[in-house]
């Protein structure tokens, strides 16, 4: 049972006070539920997340500059999981949308116990105009977090396709237009603690608390099935939310 102060819901709309118990039963499930393995969880999300690609390949290495001329490489970030998207900033349309649900995802990873282990990533595919400034105020402007996020770009000495290259290793096209603008995809790439690409969530349809549930498995790091006495954490989660 969670206990909450008394008189919470006083002057609170039903829709706040729905969103506020999901948090909560997110929160309450994610830190007592026993350890899933990740054969387990992957099978669940191929059930039931449609966007959802199973992947367990070595992710492609980068090195790149932080807003400050900081050097962050993939290989920097072992230990963590690491969840990366593809972005770059005048993109009028779908990268904003993509950012905020970057932030949502966060938002959801950061109020569990997992918050020190998972970090965020974005790296721009347009480094010829996406440097200093424009990488740090464009996280503040979509409610990124920079306490495990970060916005990558390449050195200035380094050729202008450089991260564009990178995602086409992760299987996104960015193709540049005449105009600037750049016709590609949108997926959400999860790295395990060992750099290996372990998913990818496509598009922006995906339920955000199954790319959650598919990170605390592999925070869990348990990789082999086990017998359940009890329901599954899956079926207790998805049984637990308001909707």
């Amino acid at each position: 049972m969670i206990v909450c102060a008394s008189g919470w819901t006083f002057g609170v709309s039903p829709i706040l006070r729905l969103a506020t118990l999901a948090i909560a039963t997110l929160i309450a499930l994610i830190t007592c539920a026993a350890a899933h393995s990740l054969e387990e969880v992957g099978q669940d999300m191929r059930d039931k997340e449609r966007y959802f690609q199973a992947v367990d390949s070595e992710a492609p290495r980068f090195s790149l500059q932080d807003a400050g001329g900081g050097m962050v490489s993939l290989d920097s970030l072992r230990g963590k999981v690491v969840v990366l998207n593809f972005v770059y900033t005048n993109c009028p349309d779908v990268c904003p949308l993509h950012a905020e649900r970057i932030a949502e995802l966060q938002k959801m990873v950061n109020q569990t116990p997992m918050k020190e282990m998972v970090e965020f990533v974005t790296i721009t595919t347009d480094p010829k105009h996406d440097a200093g400034p424009v990488l740090r105020d464009y996280g503040a402007a979509h409610g990124l977090s920079p306490a495990n996020w970060v916005f990558l770009t390449s050195a200035p000495d380094r050729p202008e396709d450089t991260t564009r290259k990178i995602a086409e290793a992760y299987g996104l096209k960015f193709t540049e237009g005449d105009d600037g603008m750049q016709m590609h995809g949108i997926v959400t790439h999860v790295i395990d603690q060992d750099g290996r690409l372990r998913a990818r969530f496509h598009g922006l349809k995906f339920e955000p608390i199954n790319l959650v549930v598919f990170v605390n498995a592999l925070t869990n790091r348990t990789q082999k099935p086990h017998p359940h006495p009890e329901p599954g954490f899956w079926d207790k989660l998805k049984g637990s939310l308001p909707w």
